[in-house]
């Protein structure tokens, strides 16, 4: 009774619209977060079968996940528990973002206890001040990196970094200190293939910095990178759709509360409608009263307080029965509520809504994988 219908179609699709603004430099698709609430697994398959350049991750557990379901493309895992040690990862191919001279001399053990090559990706701080090489730094992770190197510990596949997506002014700036931090360590005798800044937003935005790679997270699924543009402007396919079947409708009077709080009153007699998805399976309590979903193609909005497990729709004298079917969010091109408006509903942004989606919801997926 609650379904989020996955088009793995689309995302492909989406790969290709990527791959192509971004000039046909090599694509990392991102699929950390159980692929942002699509599946990481069935998205990783789909991706691989794309020919998809890398597979983005969060974490090594993320990255050997996927290694046990059998995908075989290059996976980046960039944040690290301050105890890992490494050694399944190497053992398994995974390429490692690093960022201090303690996970650089742990790889390194790691790569001398199982006599594999660590292939790593050095990721320097360019103003978004989370992971990565300070710029005061920076110096001492890539002296240690080419002692590695010569000592046939490590391969310096990449440098990357991450943008803030600030304003024009703030990730020009970082543009300009990525492509300092780079020419540094070229300056330094330090070889490597790859410079990877941006994700989807700054993809779409700075060609001059697509580099040798991009990393796409969000407008793989489908989803605007921007809170002012959408989706279509840049030919993208919402690759999620959300929906729940009606449990139950009743007749109620006029001057009847609804549902905690009574924060919708019926004003005249009326029919109300039970949906059985709530803020356990990520639906934000927050769009109380300001989201809208579609019942039998009309739009109706959620004036009852979200609960955990259900919400109510008030569907005056329409004809909406048990078991129609309810779409929360989904693809706008199809005339129903788009993720984005629930964002906007909720004070948040698309990418939270379609990663939160969970709960008892049941994935069903779309497209064929061969």
């Amino acid at each position: 009774m609650r379904n989020l219908i996955i088009d793995l179609d689309a995302i492909a699709y989406n790969l290709g619209v990527m791959r192509q603004r971004a000039g046909g430099v090599k694509v990392c698709g991102v699929v950390k977060a159980n692929a942002y609430g699509h599946g990481m697994v069935e998205v990783a398959r789909k991706l691989e079968e794309a020919g998809v350049d890398y597979l983005g991750v969060a974490d090594v557990a993320e990255a050997l996940e996927l290694r046990r379901a059998g995908i075989d493309a290059p996976i980046l895992a960039w944040l690290h528990d301050p105890h890992e040690m490494f050694v399944e990862a190497l053992n398994e191919g995974i390429e490692l973002g690093l960022a201090n001279e303690d996970h650089l001399a742990r790889v390194a053990a790691a790569a001398e206890i199982t006599g594999r090559l660590a292939r790593v990706h050095l990721k320097v701080d360019t103003g978004l001040n989370r992971n990565g090489a300070s710029a005061a730094e920076w110096e001492g992770v890539l002296r240690q990196a080419r002692a590695l190197v010569a000592e046939g510990f490590i391969q310096v596949v990449g440098i990357f970094s991450h943008l803030s997506s600030t304003g024009e002014a703030e990730d020009l700036a970082q543009i300009a200190r990525f492509d300092a931090a780079v020419e540094f360590a070229r300056e330094s005798g330090l070889q490597f293939e790859l410079r990877h800044l941006t994700a989807s937003d700054g993809s779409l935005n700075y060609p001059q910095a697509q580099y040798e790679m991009v990393r796409i997270g969000v407008a793989l699924y489908g989803l605007s990178p921007f809170a002012d543009h959408d989706s279509k402007e840049y030919g993208l396919r919402p690759a999620m759709t959300a929906t729940a079947n009606v449990t139950q409708v009743k007749r109620v009077p006029a001057g009847e509360g609804v549902s905690y709080g009574y924060l919708h009153r019926t004003a005249a007699e009326t029919t109300l409608a039970l949906v059985p998805v709530g803020y356990a399976e990520g639906l934000p309590r927050d769009a109380s009263g300001k989201a809208s979903v579609s019942i039998n193609g009309k739009t109706y909005p959620i004036s009852s307080r979200i609960a955990m497990d259900q919400f109510v729709i008030d569907v005056g004298n329409d004809d909406v029965n048990m078991g129609d079917l309810v779409t929360i969010f989904g693809d706008p091109a199809a005339g129903v509520p788009s993720a984005d408006e629930l964002a906007a509903a909720a004070d948040t942004i698309n990418y939270e809504i379609v990663t939160r989606m969970g709960g008892r919801f049941k994935r069903t997926y779309l497209g064929d994988l061969d």
